[in-house]
């Protein structure tokens, strides 16, 4: 008898757990249902009553239109203007400063860079890389995506509305360094310390970096601008072996060479662990979930439950894979001299973009042990943390002033915060500003993402246009005091 009741209770208890299981799960259900429904972070953030600055009208004339082609390096207004103080900084750089009347304002700082990478026309160039040769509707030249397009619109839009008597009620300063490609050491770094010396903080920064993506993330209905609010950090890293040399007639079981390929080896076997989630990255997809079609959507909407999955899918190609994890990249193997000596040295190094969730002591860490081999020595040649992320919630001046602007010109985009996978002259301004974003409306289309560094870098008559018109806005939109109070807090997560 007792027997029985002990199992008439097991049985008992194990329907209360099953029932109690299945109700759980059907919640969750529910819950993940409606909130895919209703998901949406950009609700009750069009900021409509922002203070009104009078804005002048952003129209571009005919004749405009051909001289921003003819004399789109010919800015006589801004150098002229008794409003815009200039002044060189280290030889190359350029330093304004157009002062507002309003001087308790913060002043805020537009950032790009002058200098780009090399380039050869007979690479396979359709027009020579140097000449900003039109093309069906396009502009072809090196550094016309990185990042000529925004030293040219920041330069005609300030033009534009000196010449329409603009005086600015917030102050700002335009930074145009000349060596961001090798790290921004001489142009930007000065352009700082010049910056500190004036006792000089700065309510945002904005700098090159992220993009308006056109049909490039597969399954999202429509562009999205992404705006970083962070960058990856950086380490190169050396790993050296060193053997006794000898002849290849009597070689020993390994080689110099051969050790070191084996650890090159276990580092690319053993990637970095994936991070998804751990940083911006996962904002960024919980921004558009309400853009992609079903059953994207319902996951997108609930990485409370599918973000695992999600960086799993992410990190399978490897474009999405920089978003996810710290990438490792073998960049220099070096060793040998002559076919029949074993090389007393071999080396490689090793070059890894580090996630907002790593840190480099972290980095350096798990490459030591993953190499695993005493024989192998390694040396740190430079690097450095990823960037703080800056705010991008409906407090954030810099942030909500810069959706605005690409709002009110693009409304058919989704705009979201995003991590930059490259490095820019930003990074060096951390002192100076706590928050810090790096985009410009310059649109990338399938394929484009190729030309960045490479062939035929082109950007089109239409995008150049835009660029113009976002930074006319952009300055003026700056002029309010403050942000609005947003209609709703319920989007917060």
């Amino acid at each position: 008898m007792a027997d029985r009741s002990a199992k008439f209770n097991i049985l008992k208890l194990v329907k209360i757990l099953s029932f109690s299981l299945l109700f759980v799960v059907l919640v969750c259900f529910v819950a993940a249902i409606v909130r895919t429904l209703t998901f949406d972070v950009n609700a009750g953030l069009q900021l409509a009553h922002w203070e009104k600055t009078n804005n002048i009208a952003s129209d571009i004339n005919q004749h405009q239109r051909k001289e921003l082609l003819e004399n789109f390096r010919v800015f006589p207004t801004v150098f002229s203007s008794h409003l815009v103080q200039h002044e060189v900084v280290a030889n190359y750089s350029h330093l304004f400063w157009v002062p507002g009347s309003d001087l308790a304002l913060v002043p805020y700082m537009l950032l790009a860079h002058i200098d780009v990478v090399p380039a050869d026309e007979s690479d396979g160039w359709e027009a020579p890389p140097f000449s900003a040769k039109e093309i069906d509707g396009f502009i072809y030249g090196r550094g016309t995506i990185d990042n000529k397009q925004s030293v040219m619109g920041i330069l005609q839009a300030l033009e534009y509305l000196l010449i329409r008597g603009y005086s600015p009620r917030r102050g700002f300063f335009i930074g145009l360094g000349h060596d961001e490609e090798v790290s921004g050491f001489q142009g930007a770094m000065n352009i700082v310390k010049v910056l500190k010396k004036k006792g000089v903080q700065l309510v945002f920064v904005l700098d090159e970096g992220l993009a308006v993506l056109d049909g490039v993330i597969s399954g999202l209905q429509g562009p999205a601008a992404l705006i970083g609010v962070t960058e990856k950090g950086q380490a190169t890293v050396k790993l050296s072996v060193f053997k006794a040399p000898g002849h290849s007639s009597m070689p020993p079981r390994e080689s110099s060479i051969g050790i070191l390929a084996g650890a090159v080896k276990r580092l690319e076997d053993n990637p970095m662990p994936m991070l998804f989630g751990g940083g911006p990255d996962r904002r960024t997809f919980e921004h558009l979930a309400h853009k992609f079609g079903l059953p994207l959507k319902f996951v997108m909407s609930n990485m409370w439950l599918f973000s695992s999955l999600i960086g799993r899918v992410l990190e399978r190609r490897p474009d999405t894979n920089a978003f996810v994890r710290t990438t490792t990249a073998v960049t220099m193997f070096n060793s040998g001299v002559k076919v029949n000596v074993l090389p007393s040295l071999a080396e490689a190094y090793v070059n890894m973009r580090i996630h907002p969730a790593q840190s480099l002591q972290e980095v350096l860490e798990f490459i030591q042990s993953t190499v695993g081999d005493e024989r192998v020595k390694m040396e740190l040649v430079n690097g450095f943390d990823p960037l703080p992320v800056s705010s991008y919630d409906e407090t954030s001046f810099g942030f909500q002033t810069i959706k605005k602007t690409v709002l009110d010109q693009f409304p058919q985009v989704t705009v979201a915060p995003g991590i930059c996978i490259g490095n820019t002259d930003s990074r060096h301004y951390t002192d100076l500003a706590k928050d810090i974003y790096r985009f410009a409306p310059t649109w990338i289309r399938p394929g484009d993402t190729q030309r960045f560094h490479g062939i035929d870098e082109r950007i089109s008559k239409k995008n150049y246009e835009e660029l113009v018109i976002f930074y006319f806005n952009l300055i003026q939109n700056c002029d309010i005091k403050e942000l609005p109070s947003p209609h709703s807090a319920g989007h917060e997560l």
